[in-house]
């Protein structure tokens, strides 16, 4: 609206100018209030009335498509604070320490099911090879090792018993035991002519193993112990050695004089197997504990275990300390 706008003359007389706005097109309406007004009789005249429709310049643009921009529903989200991303870190943190013993609890179990599996095919193996040829799988070495254990009270032969750091005091046979591997029974099984790094096997010829059956079929890991890793897989590495999950040679003890007593190099020891007078743990036994106290035997031809997830034994007692998590063919 515009404001009053006075003229000055003679019959001084005011007006004022009222408009109205109509869709772009506008009729203001005139109301005269000066007494010359009153005497005239005029007392409100109207402007024309505006045409019905828009001046034709706006009439163009009247019914032109409206460009509308589409507004997303959804609102932009803001982002994560500090304070809020160290707590979402925090959490996932206490929440991986409270699963991980956990996961390493399944694990472990997983590793000790696999070495019980691969016990179990060393002991079936063993045995098949026994009932065809009517021997154990040694070499004539071994052979002679174990006739000269009279000492130990019996003829028995244990290979793949490792010296060394973390495995304690564990005896020798005459001072020294020179088979500290199962690469001589691996290759017989398995009947290897070559160790997988190329090296001749003592059954080359297939001397150990005539029938040229295979009682082992042990998966090869491609391991180099040469490169002394402390952290060897498992399976039978280049060498020729049939480790287990852990990465130690499995030991095995095999009944070599044919008593039907298995003697192990370190479960025959009275420190290790005795659990009450003439009662050993695991089954194990010992008729005169008094006159041969380490002579805890089992009652079988073969005895195959593994030093289990710490890698280590020694000559503590068989259920504590290092040598309770070991995995044998007999417990």
């Amino acid at each position: 609206m515009f404001s009053d706008s006075t003229i000055n003359g003679p019959d001084c007389w005011k007006c004022s100018l009222s408009v109205e706005w109509h869709d772009c097109s506008w009729c203001p309406s005139i109301n005269l209030r000066s007494g010359l007004a009153r005497r005239l009789g005029a007392a409100t005249k109207p402007l024309p009335a505006p045409a019905l429709l828009p001046h034709p310049v706006r009439r163009k643009n009247l019914f032109k498509p409206m460009k509308s921009k589409i507004v997303s529903l959804r609102t932009n989200r803001a982002a994560f604070t500090l304070v809020e991303l160290l707590t979402v870190i925090a959490i996932i943190g206490i929440l991986a320490a409270m699963l991980m013993p956990a996961l390493i609890h399944v694990k472990v179990a997983a590793q000790k099911a696999k070495a019980k599996l691969e016990i179990g095919d060393l002991v079936n193996a063993i045995n098949a090879y026994d009932t065809d040829y009517g021997r154990f799988p040694i070499t004539k070495p071994e052979q002679t090792t174990a006739m000269g254990n009279a000492e130990f009270g019996h003829n028995d032969l244990t290979i793949g018993l490792v010296f060394g750091s973390g495995n304690g005091n564990v005896p020798t046979y005459n001072g020294g035991y020179s088979f500290y591997n199962n690469t001589n029974m691996v290759a017989i099984l398995m009947d290897l002519e070559k160790f997988p790094n190329g090296v001749p096997t003592l059954n080359s010829g297939h001397v150990y193993n005539p029938k040229q059956v295979k009682y082992l079929n042990a998966k090869t890991s491609g391991y180099d112990p040469t490169t002394n890793d402390p952290n060897p897989p498992g399976g039978v590495d280049n060498a020729g050695v049939y480790r287990d999950p852990w990465g130690n040679p499995y030991v095995i003890t095999v009944d070599t004089d044919y008593d039907e007593q298995c003697s192990d190099l370190l479960y025959s020891l009275k420190n290790v197997s005795q659990s009450s007078g003439n009662a050993g743990f695991n089954g194990l036994s010992n008729t005169n504990v008094v006159s041969t106290p380490d002579n805890f035997l089992y009652h079988g031809k073969v005895m195959v275990w593994s030093a289990g997830p710490d890698k280590k034994y020694d000559t503590g007692p068989a259920n504590a300390g290092v040598n309770k998590d070991n995995v044998m063919s007999w417990q």
